[in-house]
């Protein structure tokens, strides 16, 4: 699949998303380890902290499926903006190896970066496992 079609893929996600307090749509889609794609979007709680975004929706629903190990993480925000993941989300991409993360550009346009390029000096797993 390509980053374009990964994309519109997540675009269709963000279209599930439940987000009536910010109105602001985002929908993830990720390529498991094993290249299954999973889908997830925003979802608000009126209790802020219980919300949950995109990208952690599809990353712990291909986990929950059985995978191990994320390979692609794609996000697409509705309102045309470059819609980078929270800080959350990237120790979440983090932990499950994420190796590319596909933004969508205001133009439509793939901007591949890596969990690195957002996430320097990281703390991870293998950390705890050493």
């Amino acid at each position: 699949m390509t980053d374009a079609e990964l994309l519109d893929v997540a675009a269709e996600a963000a279209e599930r998303s439940y987000s009536p307090y910010s109105h602001f749509r985002v929908g993830a889609a990720v390529v498991t380890d094993a290249g299954e794609v999973v889908t997830g979007a925003n979802i608000e709680n009126a209790a802020f902290g219980a919300s949950i975004c995109a990208e952690a929706n599809a990353i712990t629903n291909a986990i929950g499926g059985g995978a191990r190990a994320i390979a692609v993480v794609a996000v697409v925000c509705l309102d045309g903006e470059l819609c980078t993941p929270c800080g959350n989300c990237r120790q979440i991409m983090r932990e499950f190896q994420v190796e590319r993360i596909v933004l969508s550009s205001p133009d439509g346009s793939p901007v591949a970066v890596t969990v690195e390029d957002l996430l320097p000096m990281s703390f991870g797993p293998e950390a705890l496992r050493e």
